[in-house]
């Protein structure tokens, strides 16, 4: 019962938004098809196009680099490769729009150099779609980095011996063998950078793009009409259903089993190639962690910060996350335990459940705010109407505009997150615990708490951390559907960065990166144990 009960809750923001497809073409749709809804198609799908030739460029490439060759610094850079997933794209952007903007340090030793004004030079905007692209695939490719190393270290020796028998040199042997053994990972983590390109909101935002993400809120904040923001996000559905029809399809196409587990030692680089090989590596976690890092640092040293403001944000943001987090491992951990009890014919409808609950992963944030308001609306205004009718008091809305919907939408969004990491750690303990409790008399719920729970708490302290930080980081679904005067980390950082207050905004744009930090060195230490060569 409670894998259907949160396959149903997760499923019900989304069956909320395409359910509006169904509804009539109001005006303001209407007026949004004829004006900016092509310019939206071709926006995204440019931006989803720039970010996955990045990431796919730099994670594959690093991905081999540290796998198949040994050169100085290698160790470290193994693991500072997956940096860039603490600094959120929205926080990178704005670090770099004070550095390369017209006014910045960059443009301005420039003209001081040249003796150049303002309309003699060219330089890039980097608020931009390309600008975008940059930025989101410098933060995004750590997710094809992880997917493809494992799939690298895999590469069996026997397997590299051949290419090179038949004639191929280190460059054959990645393009005609390793890379057709990593393609499915490669894939898989592409779809995962996709997915958060097209759920992200700060960045786009703040560059002013006009994308998906940024008309839903158009439709819904400018506009004040719902039902044209739910259409606009079910069109946004449309991409979500494509890129993982993409996938499956090339997952499904291409497989490799090692027949040994024998793996291929990394050969020694010296001189230039040891030096391409570091540059290679470096550069996206410079580009990606360091460099922007290092100017909120600056731009937060000489600013004068409200303690008790940031105080206050903090334990605003905390208490979002840490409330998302406790809920979603206790729900992640029953749905996990009820698949692990569920025997016969049962227990593939039970693991169909989990599966849609996991469904809102794939969702943006901005999809997962108009699909919980639409349902939590309509509850609120018929709890009110009961209540008026009883009592003749107007109690307002009750669940609209509080953290209950706030907690929800969160739980929809990351509940995978969770629910992954907790299967993980259930699939390490064998059945045998369960069948000797049993046989001492404990019930599934004894046995739950005495004997799984002390065995998977790594497990639970990840998924804990993890979906922690997440919601600390979630932007678009907090902004939309947060309490009145209720602010966050995320939700500071981007107001102030709109106003164009870029050193204020460095402050809690640094805390956020600096939160981010502790579970994701903690996972990737773990991750780097288990898959390291």
């Amino acid at each position: 019962m409670v894998s259907f009960g949160a396959a149903a809750l997760i499923l019900l923001p989304i069956l909320a938004v395409l359910a509006s497809v169904l509804g009539p073409a109001g005006e303001t749709w209407m007026h949004l098809a004829r004006t900016v809804l092509g310019t939206y198609v071709v926006n995204t799908a440019l931006l989803a196009v720039g970010v996955a030739a990045g990431v796919i460029s730099m994670g594959v490439l690093a991905a081999w680099l540290v796998t198949a060759y040994s050169f100085p610094g290698r160790r470290v850079l193994e693991w500072a490769l997956v940096l860039p997933l603490a600094m959120p794209a929205y926080v990178m952007a704005y670090a770099y729009t004070d550095w390369l903007q017209f006014a910045g340090p960059v443009q301005s030793a420039l003209r001081a150099a040249t003796g150049w004004q303002a309309r003699e030079y060219w330089f890039p905007d980097i608020r931009s779609l390309p600008g975008a692209a940059a930025l989101l695939a410098l933060a995004l490719y750590p997710y094809v980095y992880l997917l493809a190393r494992t799939a690298f270290v895999d590469v069996s020796r026997s397997a590299l011996e051949a290419a090179r028998l038949a004639g191929q040199g280190p460059w054959g042997a990645f393009r005609r063998v390793a890379l057709p053994i990593a393609r499915p990972a490669v894939a898989a983590g592409t779809a995962l950078a996709l997915m958060e390109t097209l759920a992200d909101f700060g960045t786009v935002s703040y560059f002013g793009l006009e994308v998906f993400t940024t008309g839903i809120f158009k439709a819904w904040m400018s506009m004040g009409d719902v039902t044209a923001a739910a259409q606009l996000s079910a069109c946004l559905l449309v991409f979500v259903a494509v890129l993982l029809a993409l996938e499956r399809a090339s997952r499904g196409r291409a497989g490799y089993a090692s027949a040994t587990r024998k793996r291929s030692p990394p050969q020694r680089l010296t001189g230039a190639a040891a030096w391409l090989a570091f540059t290679a590596c470096a550069m996206p976690v410079l580009l990606g962690f360091v460099l922007p890092a290092a100017l909120l640092a600056n731009l937060a040293w000489g600013e004068p910060v409200s303690g008790a403001r940031l105080r206050a944000l903090v334990g605003n943001s905390f208490t979002l996350a840490g409330i998302a987090a406790i809920l979603g491992v206790a729900l992640a951990t029953a749905m996990a335990y009820a698949a692990r009890l569920a025997r016969g014919p049962g227990s593939g409808v039970v693991a169909l459940a989990n599966r849609a609950a996991a469904l809102g992963y794939a969702l943006p944030g901005a999809v997962i705010a108009v699909g919980v308001l639409v349902p939590l609306g309509r509850l609120d205004n018929w709890i009110a109407d009961g209540i008026e009718a009883a009592t003749g008091a107007k109690p307002g809305l009750l669940l609209t505009g509080t953290i209950v919907a706030l907690v929800y939408a969160y739980l929809v969004r990351f509940l995978a997150v969770a629910l992954q990491a907790v299967e993980a750690g259930l699939a390490k303990i064998t059945p045998r615990m369960d069948d000797a409790a049993r046989s001492l008399g404990a019930s599934p719920a004894k046995a739950l708490a005495r004997v799984h729970a002390p065995l998977l708490a790594s497990s639970l302290a990840s998924a804990a951390l993890l979906l922690f930080v997440d919601v600390m980081k979630e932007l678009p679904a907090t902004f939309a559907l947060r309490p009145f005067n209720f602010d966050t980390l995320a939700i500071e950082a981007y107001h102030l960065a709109k106003d164009e207050r870029l050193a204020e905004a460095a402050a809690p744009s640094l805390v956020i990166v600096a939160i981010g930090l502790v579970p994701l060195l903690y996972v990737t230490r773990r991750y780097m144990r288990g898959t390291g060569p």
